[in-house]
């Protein structure tokens, strides 16, 4: 197992046949561990709570109390998807709760990107990778988190210059031995 810094986590005793196989986080096996500005942008709103919840909202009256509620339980990090009317709207209103660092999810073209920048996301989230997105999101400067669902998206992303990834959609693309397999030397 690997921690975010990629130096390996302490593990419990596991039997022989379940032991981890240790190695250095990466692609390759032994690859160091860089980290790019636009990797240290994403890290650090990784980093602001365990989990960020990704918020589908539907009704613009529960933006706010979803946000307040959500940053007072320790979770300042908010991922609203663009799947609703009021989605742009949302990411305005939660923005105003103290201590919410606010993103956009489901960014799929330039021009949502540029849409939820324009309403104040401090990062973004993709299902997938296309060049032209991230190409926009690499001139915006924004912390961005894309999809990627087997190799050859991996290995647009990294030609673009993203390395830190979501492997979206994870069960359907084939969960952690998909991960592993593409690890693999």
């Amino acid at each position: 197992l690997c921690r975010h810094d990629g130096r390996p986590s302490r593990q419990t005793h596991h039997p022989p046949a379940a032991r981890p196989v240790r190695r250095r986080c990466g692609l390759r096996q032994g690859a160091p561990a860089v980290m790019t500005p636009k990797s240290a942008a994403v890290e650090k709103v990784m980093r602001l709570a365990p989990v960020i919840p990704v918020l589908v909202i539907e009704d613009i009256e529960h933006a706010l109390p979803i946000a307040e509620a959500l940053v007072a339980g320790g979770l300042p990090a908010l991922e609203v998807t663009l799947r609703t009317e009021c989605a742009i709207e949302a990411i305005k209103v939660m923005k105003q709760v103290p201590g919410a660092t606010v993103g956009a999810g489901t960014v799929l073209t330039p021009e949502d990107l540029a849409r939820s920048i324009d309403a104040g996301a401090e990062f973004i989230v993709s299902p997938g990778l296309t060049p032209t997105l991230g190409e926009a999101a690499a001139k915006s400067g924004i912390p961005f988190l894309p999809g990627t669902a087997n190799a050859s998206d991996v290995m647009l992303a990294l030609e673009l210059g993203f390395d830190r990834l979501k492997f979206f959609p994870a069960m359907a693309a084939g969960g952690p031995s998909a991960l592993k397999a593409i690890s693999a030397p």
